[in-house]
C-alpha cells in the first residue's frame, strides 16, 4: 500500500491501509464510513460470501447491503476524453510491440524471444509517453504451429519452422488502461488451405468493423457473424464471442460482461463506448489449414456516432506473410 501513498497527490483524501492486523481492509473501510445507518451499496459479482460476512461484522451500523454491480458496470462502459486519449495511447503502443515481434521474426527463433522483443518496445513507449508512471503488467503472448490452437496460449520455448501460423497478442497496460493487438501470420509462405481459413476470418472481421456503430446490439451483430461464419463452412470452428469492452482492466480482473458481442448480450452500443472487433477459429491439428486464427482491432464510438478504429496494425495475408 507505500505504492499508493508514494504516487498519489498528498493531501487529497485516499485511505493508506497496512495489512499488519487480520483484515485491515474491513477496518478501514468501516473508518471511513464511520457511524453509516443506511444501506451500503458492494458489487455482488466480485464479493464472496466470506467477505460479505466479514463486512457486515465491521459495519454494525449498516442495516443491509445493496448490489449496485450492474449499475455501476454501465457506467463504465461510457468512457471520459480522458479515459480514451489513454486508450488511444495504449492501442498505438500495442502497435509499436507489434512491429518490434515482426523484426524479431525467424526462422529457428524461439517463441519467447518473439514476445520479449514485443514486451521491451512496449514498457519502452509507455516510459516515453509517460515518464512519471507505473510500468506494470505489459506483455506479449506469441505462438507458433500447433500452440496457436488457443486463444491465449502460454509462450513456449518452441522455435519457428518456415510455413508457420503464428499468432500474434501484444497487450500494454498504461495506467491500468489495458487494450491488445491480435493478429494472425505466417512466417515465409502461406499454403492454399490456411489462407482460404484466413480470409475467411478477416472477411467476418471486416464486416463486424462495419456492424460496429450507435444503435447496434451486441446480440445482432453476433448473430450477424455467425451466419456469415456458417456461410464460410467456418462456424463449426469458431471459438468464443466476437469482442469486448476496454478500460482499467488486465489479464487478473475483468472486462464489463454487459458489452461482450455474444449472443445473449442485449445491450445496444452508444457513444462513449469502447470495444474490440476480435473473430478467432481454430482448425484441428491434422487437418488441412491447422492452427488458430485470431485478429482484433479496438474501437471507439464517437459523441458524434462516428466510428474511429484505432488498431493500426495492418491486417491479412497481404500484409502479414513474414519472409
Amino acid at each position: 500500500m507505500i505504492q499508493f501513498w508514494n504516487r498519489l497527490e498528498q493531501g487529497k483524501d485516499n485511505i493508506i491501509y497496512t495489512d499488519w492486523k487480520q483484515d485491515n481492509f474491513f477496518r478501514a473501510v468501516a473508518e471511513e464510513l464511520g457511524s453509516t445507518k443506511g444501506t451500503v451499496g458492494v458489487e455482488d459479482d466480485h464479493l464472496t460470501l466470506e467477505r460479505r460476512q466479514k463486512l457486515l461484522h465491521h459495519l454494525p451500523g449498516a442495516p443491509s447491503l445493496a448490489d449496485v454491480s450492474q449499475a455501476a458496470m454501465r457506467m463504465r462502459m461510457i468512457k471520459s476524453k480522458e479515459e480514451i486519449a489513454v486508450i488511444k495511447n495504449s492501442t498505438a503502443t500495442a502497435d509499436v510491440g507489434g512491429w518490434a515481434c515482426a523484426e524479431a521474426l525467424g526462422e529457428g527463433v524461439p517463441e519467447y524471444e518473439v514476445a520479449l522483443a514485443g514486451t521491451r518496445a512496449m514498457v519502452r513507449h509507455i516510459a516515453k509517453l509517460y515518464p512519471n508512471s507505473e510500468l506494470m503488467d505489459s506483455w506479449v503472448w506469441f505462438q507458433s504451429g500447433i500452440n496457436t490452437d488457443g486463444a491465449h496460449n502460454p509462450v513456449t520455448s518452441r522455435r519457428l519452422q518456415k510455413g508457420d501460423i503464428l499468432s500474434l497478442n501484444c497487450f500494454p497496460m498504461p495506467h491500468g488502461y489495458y487494450t491488445a493487438l491480435e493478429r494472425t501470420w505466417f512466417l515465409d509462405h502461406c499454403s492454399d488451405a490456411h489462407l482460404k481459413v484466413w480470409e475467411g476470418n478477416v472477411a467476418v472481421h471486416r464486416r463486424g468493423l462495419e456492424l460496429i456503430r450507435p444503435g447496434a446490439k451486441c446480440s445482432d451483430i453476433a448473430q450477424e457473424l455467425n451466419e456469415l461464419f456458417a456461410q464460410l463452412g467456418l462456424l463449426k470452428y469458431r471459438m468464443f464471442g466476437y469482442g469486448h469492452s476496454f478500460g482499467v482492466m488486465s489479464h487478473y480482473y475483468g472486462r464489463e460482461a454487459c458489452l461482450d458481442l455474444r449472443e445473449d448480450i442485449e445491450t445496444v452500443l452508444e457513444p462513449g463506448m469502447v470495444l474490440s472487433m476480435e473473430p478467432m477459429v481454430t482448425i484441428p491439428e491434422g487437418q488441412p489449414g491447422a492452427g488458430g486464427y485470431r485478429e482484433h482491432d479496438v474501437l471507439v464510438i464517437n459523441d458524434d456516432g462516428s466510428v474511429d478504429n484505432i488498431t493500426g496494425f495492418p491486417i491479412g495475408p497481404e500484409h502479414n506473410i513474414f519472409k
